[in-house]
């Protein structure tokens, strides 16, 4: 058996949907599946670990990495740089390991158009009631942040055309057993498989 290339997985969502608590399921139940670590010039916040939440650079770094074309998306949110490493996102996936970016829209639009084959999954809340009641149960936010949150929630949402697979949150199992079957079937499409059971398949032939 030799390792096939891994696929490139986009997963977007508004805030409050959640998407953190779905991927970090899924890792925890498939460790082969990677998540992409972006570099940002945000400060660390307690309890986040350099290399593991985020790879902290300050903006000089941030933006000598941007002239020597090291970054597959970047973007600022709220005065802070964000940025995919290219080399790190094309050796996972040449180790054979499904690799996740977590970014938004338009991240996944500069994406998409240097990576063509990568897939990408939207996930939804059940109702706007239901993501506002989320939101509010953090309990961080004033209500003023949070109609704020609902405004970009409802333009964020409407870009889910532009993706492959929607998953609707409302029940957790249910969500997070759609997100491994997605994984699952597209690990068992034909080229994979060709690439992983080389030897098998010979035989077989022969």
């Amino acid at each position: 058996m030799t390792h096939s290339t891994g696929t490139l997985y986009i997963i977007s969502a508004p805030s409050g949907a959640g998407k953190t608590s779905l991927v970090k399921a899924l890792i925890d139940a498939e460790p082969q599946i990677r998540v992409s670590v972006s570099h940002t010039t945000r400060a660390m916040r307690p309890g986040e670990a350099n290399g593991v939440n985020y790879h902290f650079v300050d903006r000089a770094e941030f933006v000598r990495m941007v002239e020597h074309g090291d970054f597959l998306e970047q973007a600022e949110v709220f005065g802070n740089l964000y940025g995919t490493s290219q080399s790190h996102l094309q050796q996972t996936l040449d180790e054979g390991h499904d690799l996740i970016l977590e970014i938004d829209w338009q991240g996944a639009e500069q994406v998409r158009r240097q990576m063509p084959a990568a897939r990408s999954i939207f996930i939804l809340p059940p109702s706007q009631q239901a993501l506002r009641q989320r939101l509010t149960n953090r309990g961080q936010d004033s209500d003023a942040i949070i109609e704020g949150r609902m405004r970009e929630a409802v333009s964020e949402m409407s870009h889910y055309v532009e993706y492959d697979f929607l998953i609707i949150n409302d029940d957790f199992a249910h969500a997070l057993d759609d997100l491994k079957a997605i994984f699952r079937a597209n690990r068992l499409q034909q080229r994979p498989q060709q690439q992983h059971f080389t030897q098998l398949l010979s035989e077989l032939l022969a």
